[in-house]
This record gives structure tokens, sequence and C-alpha cells, in this order.
């Protein structure tokens, strides 16, 4: 049997701005709202889909899963994320590979990165 990624959740305080704010970001809609409280955001017909789980106290510290994010222009998305409310926590490199770490409006480390987005 074999598993496949249908939906990464992220568990949040407000699961509708931030699923509103993913949405934006990566030029996904908003499929369900379910009160606010479980928000679901599509990518496009085969992707992964987002979710944002309402909770009442998020786990402290750097979250142990994150996103990783493609984009043909680093710079100029990074630059782009941080105008819409991302925050810059690093930047890495490795061999030839330049990849920057963000966190979203609610604290959520992501990592975009150059590639064929």
């Amino acid at each position: 049997m074999a598993l496949t990624v249908g939906m990464v959740t992220i568990d949040c305080v407000d699961a509708l701005a931030l699923g509103r704010w993913w949405a934006e970001q990566v030029g996904g809609e908003i499929v369900q709202e379910n009160e606010g409280f479980f928000v679901v955001v599509s990518t496009g017909e085969g992707n992964v889909m987002l979710a944002f789980q309402k909770v009442e106290r998020v786990t402290p510290g750097k979250n142990k899963m994150h996103l990783d994010l493609v984009t043909a222009d680093l710079d100029a998305e990074v630059e782009r994320l941080e105008a819409a409310g991302a925050e810059q926590v690093a930047t890495q490199t490795m061999d030839d590979f330049r990849w920057v770490t963000l966190a979203d409006p609610e604290g959520n480390y992501f990592d975009v990165a150059q590639g064929e987005g």
C-alpha cells in the first residue's frame, strides 16, 4: 500500500486569517471555511492542499514540520513575502543551493529556495 500526501495542516490561532494570507501568497483559493475552525486552501488541481486548524494554543517554539517552496526569482519572492507580512529568519547556502527561512504572520517557519517555481 502506498500513501499519498493530500494536505498539510498547520495549527494556528486564527485559521481564516492565516488561510487567507497563505492563499494569497501561493496563488491559491479557500475551498472550505468550516466556520473558521478548519480552513482549506487549494493550490491547484493535483497539488497538495494546505489546511489551517484553529487551536486554543499553538505549540511553543520552532515548528517541527515546515513548507519548502520554490521560485524562479528567490530575492524578488522574499521581498514580496516580507511586504505581505512574512518575517525573514535566516538565509542559508549549501554549495550552490541558497534558501531563505521566513515566518508567516503567526510565526510558522517556511523556506523559499531558488528553483523552477
